[in-house]
């Protein structure tokens, strides 16, 4: 881990943890498409901060390097039991991640209930390589480690900066492909936003995050494999058939409230005799899926309340850690 040649007494210790991504990409000068991403490490990107000395003093990490569509379960393991590790050393404030935006929210809501520690934990991206002109890297990593060394941001679970938003782990979303504020909560709304270095917040999650969660990387090498099957019209339950001999679990991205076909809904009963659950959640962005006895008379038919269908997926993959309980991981998706 680098550290500052010259620490200010005065000022806190952040860490900044380095995965690659769109905002550590090089292109052709001022261009913000055909970049590769991952190129600058941890130190090339914070030293392109100005000023950024002067909120913290920055502790540097490079977890891997790769635009975050290759991150692996391994990385995300490292990752948290990093974060475990160093949060028990009293000099450090908080954490920020710098992350490629593809699979952003994904990183944030796994770290969001393993993470076991209270001190800010920040997760930022761009959605220019920093080769571009007016690139937005560097005001994001600026405002995520002015965030993260705030004492008003502690015990708020892990969050995301990105274009002067705060948002929460479990309900924030990538929005747009390209524009530079990418990332919302759709109809939750945000936690609050960043002025220059100042973080407003207005609301935070009554959802158990972090210390307030039963879910570990202790022992973990990897996650147990859940698919998410995408229901359209005439959507063949034939691939439900593949993923019941693949995979421990199902998602189901359904139409409208968590819906899908008869055929469909007969495949995924079906499953209820091999213990298989399957999470009912909605390819719709807002709103939430309530229980449909039409549907969730199959025991195993589980209700995936407001969660997107990749973050449902995660939720389950950890309550798979702990139990093959149907009721059990029921319970789990209630709670969080």
């Amino acid at each position: 881990m680098s550290k500052p040649d010259n620490p200010n007494p005065s000022l806190k210790n952040v860490v900044v943890i380095a995965t690659g991504g769109t905002i550590a990409g090089s292109g052709a000068s001022g261009k913000t498409t055909n970049y590769t991403a991952g190129v600058y490490d941890v130190k090339a990107l914070t030293d392109s901060v100005e000023g950024l000395d002067k909120i913290a003093n920055i502790m540097g990490v490079q977890v891997c390097n790769v635009g975050s569509d290759d991150l692996k379960y391994e990385n995300w393991i490292s990752i948290a039991n990093l974060i475990n590790k160093l949060s028990t050393d009293d000099s450090i404030a908080g954490f920020v991640i710098t992350h490629g935006t593809d699979t952003l929210d994904e990183s944030a809501y796994f770290l969001n209930m393993v993470v076991k520690t209270d001190k800010p934990v920040v997760i930022t991206g761009a959605m220019r390589p920093a080769t571009a002109i007016s690139a937005d890297g560097p005001m994001n990593i600026y405002q995520s480690v002015a965030l993260a060394a705030s004492k008003d941001a502690v015990g708020k679970g892990v969050m995301v900066v990105f274009s002067d938003g705060i948002y929460g782990a479990r309900d924030v979303q990538k929005v747009n492909t390209s524009k530079t504020g990418a990332f919302g909560e759709n109809d939750l709304g945000s936690f609050g936003f960043m002025r220059d270095d100042v973080p407003y917040f207005y609301n935070q999650s009554t959802k158990p995050h972090t210390t307030k969660t039963e879910f570990s990387v202790d022992g973990l090498t990897t996650l147990p494999k859940v698919g998410i099957a995408y229901f359209s019209v005439e959507a063949d339950p034939g691939e439900l058939d593949y993923m019941a001999e693949h995979y421990d679990g199902v998602v189901v991205a359904g139409a409208g409230s968590g819906c899908m076909s008869e055929a469909w809904t007969k495949k995924l009963g079906e499953l209820e005799s091999k213990n298989i659950p399957v999470v009912r959640t909605s390819r719709i962005a807002n709103g939430n899926i309530a229980g449909d006895d039409y549907f969730d008379h199959y025991k195993n038919m589980i209700v995936g309340s407001n969660l997107a269908p990749h973050k449902a997926r995660i939720l389950l993959q950890l309550a798979l850690t702990k139990t093959k309980n149907i009721d059990q991981i029921k319970t789990m998706f209630e709670k969080y």
